[in-house]
């Protein structure tokens, strides 16, 4: 069977689009070959910063010829049926049509369609044109005099060559042969820009591979990925000192580079009176290179970093890691002016006085300070829900009135949430938005804050995600749900509520964030009452609790399906009035629990069957009785099951109350035996009317008693 490769050779595509971009050309060219009608065993590409490759293998040589039969109307029906069909069929006229015959449908028209087989190179020369001038670039560029023509090439960056060989391993391979917009597909391919410039002529993808490595390029990016970590642990550990890894940065580097040439570089110690975190955040960003840490050391860094060269220098590297080093030291320079400005006084103390009193602030403290201007500078936080110092006040006011609710010091969350937006002023910040929170934390600490009111200020940002850590210390905890609430309820207010898959503001991560904190701390918190504190604080947003309620319940069931609950079993245990999310996981958890014994099992069989019966009975509109009259009872299965009932309402009630709902499905398991016993002896459609009303409203006690826990009418099975 032939294999197919092919290479898009280009000018340098930046290192985040390479990934997707080869996993799009496999998908679109796999896909338009199937389509095609060709088959192939097996695809895979790659990638490098100048290049896309593909590697098809046991692609069939040509596609089948394709006979079928269309089968079109009556030949009395009328023309207008009959001219569909042409055009179905792709038939000039009705002549081309045959004539079937059926014994009960009479004459018909049968269009025969017969479609001969393409040879693959056809196939590929149509295919890859087409694809490369509608490729899925997030960014693409126009180049050269044809640029300015319409329809011109677009690509990532300048396309320059194209390889594209297809043949079996025991022939030599042909070169597909077609051109776009003048670049003509050959067998012709380039290695390392400096290192090996000369052509190199490809047979298949084998020798590709052999001669690229010959000539500097390492095609397969996980292999570069390899190479870069192996080599910087090894120099990092001939120095003395461990590699801090970051994946991230590793992904990235090794779509800088074809051919990974690991250095070392450094820069002064006085740098390393800066936090590590806006070291390794200077080096990263700025020079996309690793630090390293004093072996044994928990969070120190050395003053080492770790460069990728993508080229074998004479020297050894020398002059690459001294320049390296000379960009790191620049910016680490900015970096420490950032940092000590950020523990300086403010030039326009004078002007925050008033902001001061507002929010109790000392402004011989430079994190006061910050918070300060953030509110007298009116920094805006969106045009419909004011500035960010209006929403600190809010937070505020809501993060002290649950402090109770989550055993918090309700001193220490007015100081943590007034300070825990402060940073947002920062110098480090405002270089690295990315620290916004941890730095906060930082500076609380150096000015004497409270452990808790310091960790508040990083913590209160948290859940950022359903992998992120839930923040556990209750001062953190109730500046995380006030912060989140007050954004809910305030985008709620203006009606800028998540639509579809759109949710510029993120509030579905906010939701899902109170949902985590609360579950995951084991916190109660009544939220229609909470919602009720936080709409206060929007005009005409007090409407709104209901729908706002409902969307946590949709969250709630997010996260618990998350985390491997029954779809059922949530719908069966939340009304639209269940605003403690705690106690509804503690339902979940404890049907689940009744439904994995046989008394569950069979308890919610016969109750469904007692609530369908109700149901079809009530739909007709049969007289149901207001109570139970044991007196009108006939049989002793009917007076078991209202005893039991009896019992069961009155044991799950008391368990409810003290919160115990294992207790309360325990107390509901007991009605198993009677109710199957009841269904098996007792006609529930009496012909005496009493009766039946009688034993009707024994189907309805049942069904009160189990809906005090769950509707079971909604389990599934």
């Amino acid at each position: 069977m032939p294999d197919l490769l092919l290479e898009l050779r280009s000018e340098e595509i930046p290192a985040r689009m390479q990934r997707k971009a080869a996993g799009d050309l496999r998908k679109m060219l796999t896909d338009g070959l199937v389509e095609a009608g060709l088959t192939y065993e097996a695809a895979r590409e790659y990638w490098t910063p100048r290049r896309l490759t593909l590697d098809v293998r046991g692609l069939t040589a040509r596609s089948k010829d394709i006979r079928d039969e269309i089968k079109g109307p009556s030949t009395t029906a009328p023309e207008q049926a009959v001219q569909g069909f042409l055009r179905k069929a792709g038939l000039s006229s009705i002549a081309e049509a045959h004539v079937h015959s059926d014994p009960k449908k009479g004459d018909f028209y049968v269009a025969h369609i017969s479609k001969p087989g393409r040879a693959a190179e056809e196939v590929i020369a149509e295919l890859v044109p087409a694809i490369v001038k509608n490729f899925p670039w997030p960014k693409s560029m126009r180049w050269g005099p044809a640029s300015a023509k319409p329809g011109a090439l677009r690509w990532v960056r300048p396309l320059q060559s194209i390889v594209c060989t297809f043949g079996p391993e025991t022939e030599e391979p042909v070169v597909v042969d077609f051109d776009i917009d003048g670049i003509r597909s050959g067998n012709i391919t380039y290695g390392h820009r400096f290192l090996a410039p000369d052509a190199i002529t490809v047979r298949r993808f084998d020798d590709y591979v052999s001669k690229l490595e010959a000539a500097r390029v390492v095609l397969d990016a996980d292999r570069r990925k390899e190479i870069i970590l192996a080599d910087a642990r090894n120099i990092a550990f001939a120095n003395g000192l461990d590699l801090v890894e970051d994946e991230g940065l590793l992904e990235e580097v090794s779509g800088l580079v074809e051919w990974p040439v690991v250095l070392m570089g450094e820069f002064e110690q006085d740098f390393l009176a800066i936090p590590s975190e806006v070291i390794r955040l200077t080096i990263r960003a700025n020079q996309k290179c690793f630090v390293t840490r004093p072996q044994a050391a928990s969070e120190d860094l050395s003053n080492r970093f770790i460069l990728t060269a993508n080229i074998e220098a004479t020297d050894g590297g020398r002059e690459i890691a001294y320049g390296n080093g000379k960009v790191v030291r620049s910016r680490l320079s900015d970096a420490l002016y950032f940092w000590k400005t950020d523990q300086s006084d403010l030039p326009d103390l004078d002007q925050l006085e008033d902001s001061a009193k507002t929010f109790d602030l000392n402004l011989k403290k430079p994190l006061d300070q910050r918070m300060a201007r953030l509110d007298h500078l009116n920094v805006t936080f969106h045009a419909k829900l004011g500035t960010q110092g209006a929403r600190v006040a809010r937070i505020r006011r809501l993060a002290v009135e649950l402090a109770p609710a989550v055993g918090a010091d309700a001193a220490l969350v007015a100081r943590a949430a007034v300070l825990a937006k402060a940073d947002l002023t920062t110098e480090v910040v405002g270089e690295f938005p990315e620290l916004q929170g941890a730095m906060g934390r930082k500076y609380a600490l150096l000015q004497g804050e409270h452990p808790s009111v310091a960790a508040a200020a990083e913590e209160h940002y948290k859940p950022q995600g359903p992998s992120d850590r839930v923040p556990t210390d209750p001062v953190s905890i109730a500046v995380a749900l006030a912060d989140k609430l007050d954004t809910l309820t305030g985008f709620w207010a203006i009606d800028e509520k998540p639509t579809g898959s759109k949710d510029p503001f993120a509030l579905r991560r906010a939701a899902l964030g109170v949902v985590r904190i609360l579950i995951e701390n084991r916190i109660r918190l009544a939220l229609t009452s909470t919602f009720a504190k936080a709409f206060a604080n929007f005009a005409g947003g007090a409407d709104q609790k209901s729908d706002l309620l409902a969307f946590f319940h949709d969250r709630l069931k997010v996260y618990l399906r998350d985390q491997g609950a029954r779809h059922d079993l949530i719908d069966a245990v939340i009304t639209p009035q269940s605003d403690d999310l705690l106690q509804i996981v503690r339902r979940v958890e404890a049907l689940g629990s009744l439904l994995d014994t046989d008394e569950g099992k069979n308890l919610v069989a016969g109750t469904k069957r007692a609530a369908n019966i109700l149901a079809a009975e009530e739909k007709k509109k049969t007289a149901i009785a207001e109570t139970v009259e044991p007196a009108l009872f006939r049989e002793e299965a009917e007076k078991k099951l209202f005893a039991a009932v009896n019992q069961a309402e009155r044991e799950a009630g008391q368990a409810i109350q003290n919160e115990d709902f294992s207790a309360a499905m325990r107390a509901l398991s007991v009605l198993r035996e009677p109710v199957d016993s009841f269904f098996e002896g007792v006609l529930v459609n009496d012909e005496d009317q009493a009766v039946r009303a009688n034993r009707l409203a024994l189907l309805a006690r049942i069904r009160a008693a189990t809906d005090q826990v769950a509707d079971f009418s909604k389990i599934a099975g």
